[in-house]
C-alpha cells in the first residue's frame, strides 16, 4: 500500500530533525530549509543521503536542488531569472510551485524553493513512479 501524504510529511519532517538538528516543531510544511531552518549547502548532500535510505529512493545529482543554474548567461539577466531560466528551472523542478517566485524571479529567492512541502512533493513524485 502506497503510503499516505501524512506518512510522507511525517518521515520527510523526521529526516530533516535528524539532518539539521532541529526541533520537530520547528518543521511545518512551509519551512523553508535554509531561511527557517538553518540549513547550509553541504546539509543539502545529507538531506538526499538520508531521503535516499529512509524511503529507499534513488534521487539522481542535481534532481532535487538543480545544479549550475545560475552559471548560464542565458537564464540570468540582472540577478532574476530570464524567461527561458524559468522554463528550465519548472522543467528541472516539477515538484516545486513556482507560482510565487515567477513574479519576481531574483537568483536570490530560489533557495526559498527549498521548504519542506516540495520536499514531500519530490518524495510523493519519486514513490508514485516507481
Amino acid at each position: 500500500m502506497p503510503a499516505t501524504h501524512e506518512e510522507i510529511y511525517d518521515k520527510v519532517r523526521t529526516t530533516l530533525v535528524d539532518a539539521l538538528g532541529v526541533d520537530e516543531e520547528d518543521v511545518t510544511p512551509d519551512s523553508k530549509l535554509q531561511g527557517d531552518l538553518g540549513a547550509e549547502s553541504i546539509d543539502f548532500l545529507d538531506i538526499v543521503f538520508r531521503l535516499e535510505r529512509n524511503f529507499g529512493i534513488k534521487i539522481p545529482r542535481g534532481e532535487l536542488f538543480p545544479e549550475n543554474l545560475v552559471s548560464d548567461p542565458e537564464l540570468i539577466h540582472d540577478g532574476k531569472l530570464t524567461d527561458k531560466g524559468l522554463t528550465v528551472l519548472k522543467e528541472r523542478m516539477p515538484f516545486a510551485d513556482l507560482t510565487e517566485f515567477a513574479h519576481d524571479p531574483e537568483v536570490d529567492k530560489i533557495a526559498d524553493l527549498y521548504s519542506v512541502n516540495m520536499l514531500v512533493q519530490y518524495v510523493e513524485s519519486k514513490l508514485s513512479a516507481s
